[in-house]
């Protein structure tokens, strides 16, 4: 018997609806509507822009309809540590804050003077980003905190519109910085040192929870039927790692896309004074797994890139900038991608440059070049990241999984391999869509566990293996990106 079940999957770029349909131990997908995020600017302030963002779900959720497939369910998952204040009448409190706000590091001071970054960690085990919710909430003003009744994460407060059930799914609380991963509840502590009102923090559920029918209003407007509201993999990194397609031990996967999440999953969390100066986090996967992973900088780095570009008169598409890189010469440039100028928006390429001149390295003279220097660089991040979860766990890797949007970029892929001298295997690119949809079948009891999960991925999407090279030239750039991180 195939069932279907609908996805909304939000990032950073974009968001789009995706249905799965899963029959004979296959997963099929098909993408029904898509539409840009993206931030608004006003004055020098990054927001979401919720209004549009729901209405464009109401279109996606018309579409889906008109298909005249029974859809049996339908989840959220998004990016992590956003959120919406909502009033008592379940109207959004205006603005919703984009996580590369400005106003972080003022959170950040706020929070560090009332509670110590070890304090911090040992409470959440998650590493320092000034986005973290914990510093967005240490920004607000109690104004704002007062007249909100309820918190909800991006990816919750999406699942809330669309079945009226306000909770927050574990593998989406696990980003906030105000989750405990050992005692599996909010922080007291971190409320109460920090002066977030506890009352704002709804229930938590588990990945794979049923929250109801969709709401009658939304199931009349779009023609759907009142199809199964579920908490699936509500983050996006926590659904993808779901779907990876690994058997066995030893490996590592790398969630790639705006960002590259890095990691390995493990039984329990890691909460220990390595960890804390490595700057490794604890989030929570499905089925009460721990995701042992670093957050570093990704692709966005070549998206501000091409954005400045077009704005300058030069457009490329992303095929063409990898061939350019492809056809530029090795090792020319390197840069620490990681390094905090490189979080904000606009004019990448002169920060890229300036950050070149600063560590006396060569400034890349052609968009190719940067491109090239950009997934070089990111290639070595990957390598040190990779060690650094050796010596935390104890535990030698492998394999990388690469997993997302980025595993279609096979210089990318295999310039990891060079850098990692492991095996990489690339796909599934809809890692996301597939986890959040198997999860939903799972809480409808099509599937009965993770290593059931799994096992549908691998039967359902082609992989590709890349063999790593160039060992004796890998180790020389190493050495040299390391000299300056």
């Amino acid at each position: 018997m195939s069932t279907h079940h609908l996805a909304i999957d939000l990032g950073a770029e974009s968001g789009r609806l995706m249905l799965g349909t899963l029959n004979e131990g296959l997963l099929s997908l098909k993408e029904v509507h898509r539409f840009p995020t993206g931030a608004l600017r006003q004055g020098d302030s990054l927001h979401w822009d919720m209004a549009r963002l729901f209405q464009d779900t109401r279109a996606g959720l018309r579409k889906a309809s008109q298909l005249g497939i029974p859809v049996a369910s339908i989840s959220t998952d998004s990016w992590g540590v956003d959120y919406l204040l909502l009033r008592a009448d379940g109207s959004i409190l205006e603005p919703t804050y984009h996580y590369r706000d400005a106003r972080t590091a003022q959170g950040v001071a706020n929070a560090h003077a009332k509670i110590s970054w070890p304090e911090i960690f040992a409470e959440t085990g998650l590493q320092f980003m000034p986005l973290n919710t914990l510093y967005q909430l240490a920004a607000e003003s109690p104004e704002r905190l007062e007249a909100a009744d309820r918190l909800l994460l991006i990816g919750d407060g999406f699942n809330h519109f669309l079945s009226g059930r306000a909770v927050a799914e574990v593998t989406l609380a696990s980003t906030s910085m105000v989750y405990n991963p050992k005692s599996r509840s909010w922080s007291s502590l971190l409320c109460d040192r920090v002066g977030i009102p506890s009352r704002l923090l709804p229930p938590i559920v588990q990945a794979g929870s049923r929250l109801g029918p969709i709401r009658e209003l939304l199931s009349r407007e779009s023609g759907l039927a009142r199809v199964e509201v579920v908490a699936s993999c509500s983050h996006d990194t926590g659904a993808a790692v779901a779907a990876v397609p690994a058997e066995g031990g030893n490996w590592a996967y790398l969630s790639s896309g705006t960002w590259s999440l890095m990691g390995v999953e493990r039984p329990e969390p890691v909460i220990t004074d390595t960890a804390r100066e490595l700057n490794f986090t604890n989030e929570i996967g499905f089925g009460n797994t721990v995701r042992l992973l670093k957050n570093i900088s990704g692709l966005w780095l070549l998206q501000e890139c091409r954005r400045s570009w077009a704005a300058a008169g030069e457009t490329f598409d992303y095929a063409t900038l990898v061939r350019m890189a492809e056809t530029s010469p090795a090792f020319v440039s390197l840069i620490q991608p990681a390094d905090p100028r490189f979080l904000a928006p606009d004019d990448m390429p002169a920060r890229i440059a300036a950050y070149c001149r600063e560590i006396g390295e060569p400034v890349p003279a052609t968009p190719g070049a940067m491109v090239r220097c950009i997934f070089e660089s990111l290639a070595l991040l990957y390598r040190r990241t990779r060690e650094q979860l050796e010596l935390i766990t104890g535990t030698p890797i492998h394999r990388l999984h690469i997993v997302g949007g980025g595993s279609q970029n096979a210089l990318l892929n295999q310039l990891a391999a060079n850098a990692l001298q492991v095996p990489v295997i690339a796909g599934p690119v809809e890692a996301t869509a597939a986890g959040n949809l198997l999860t939903q079948a799972y809480a409808l009891d099509r599937i009965p566990s993770l290593e059931g999960l799994r096992e549908v991925v691998r039967r359902s999407f082609e992989v590709r293996r890349f063999e790593p090279a160039d060992a004796e030239a890998w180790d020389a750039a190493y050495l040299r990106f390391t000299a300056f991180i």
